[in-house]
This record gives structure tokens, sequence and C-alpha cells, in this order.
């Protein structure tokens, strides 16, 4: 019996980001979304955009970042932001998992983030701020498309 509670506590997620948006479904590489739903499995969990594309027809096409070697990646999700103007700098935002709960920090992101609407960050000045169960997250400006809940209670879910 041990064994698989060792077993669902290593592969169950510790939180979820629910995608609130088409545009936040989509930004987020297929692999890494199911039925809106990305997957937290290890704090820190940090979020950028995705900055590697082609050029196809004239136009700016990102695409989705392989993961492989030894190299530590900047990001545990790189989301693809398809906006004519960024909202997701390189390096947006950390989820942290702390004594006193979670916590989110802005990584000197250009356009900031926001928790239920209060602005965190932006200008490339950080900042942070406590994130709770069912708290909405915007990556990016005020008008951002780029909306996720945070879910961390699953028991009740």
């Amino acid at each position: 019996m041990d064994d698989k509670k060792a077993i669902l506590q290593l592969l169950l997620p510790k939180a979820v980001l629910r995608a609130m948006t088409p545009e936040a479904d989509s930004a987020v590489p297929g692999g890494m979304i199911k039925s809106g739903l990305v997957s937290i499995q290890s704090f820190p969990f940090r979020v950028g955009r995705e900055s590697r594309g082609l050029l196809v027809d004239g136009k700016f096409v990102r695409f989705e970042r392989p993961r492989f070697g030894d190299h530590e990646p900047d990001n545990d999700l790189y989301l693809i932001d398809a906006g004519e103007l960024l909202n997701i700098s390189r390096e947006h935002f950390r989820i942290e998992s702390t004594a006193e709960g979670y916590l989110l920090v802005d990584r000197d992101s250009a356009c900031g983030t926001t928790v239920n609407g209060v602005r965190i960050g932006g200008g490339d000045a950080g900042g942070s701020a406590p994130l709770k169960d069912g708290d909405t997250i915007g990556i990016g400006t005020e008008s951002t498309p780029y909306l996720f809940t945070f879910v961390s209670d699953l028991t009740n879910w």
C-alpha cells in the first residue's frame, strides 16, 4: 500500500493552471496541456515566452522549444505569444511554495503580471504577491488575453 501512495505522490500534480481564454489555451504547447489544464509538478514553477521561431511567408511563427540534454531550462512552461505586441517576457513569473502558502513572483517582466487584477511588476521592476486557490493570473498588460486560474486545492476539485 505504501508503494501506491508513493507512486501517486510522484505522479499527481502539486497544483494546476487552468486556461481561462482560448488565447491562453493555445499559448500552451500541446504536450503540456490537457483539457485546458497545465500540471504543476514541482516548485518553483517558472513561466516565460517561447522566443524561437521561423519566418514563414513573411510572418514570424513561434514554435515549441524542444527540451533535451543536461541544459537546465529557464522555464518549466514556455508559452507561445501569438500577438503582434508581445505580452509575455522570456522569463515572466514563477510560482513558489512557501511555509505561508504560495507566492507569485514577477521575474522583472516588461509588461507585468496581475493577480485578481492587481498589477505585480512591469517595466522590468519585478514584485511579488500571495497566491491562493482560485486566483486569476494575467500575464502581460491589463488587456492581456493570457489568463489562467491557479488551482492548489486539488482534494476538493
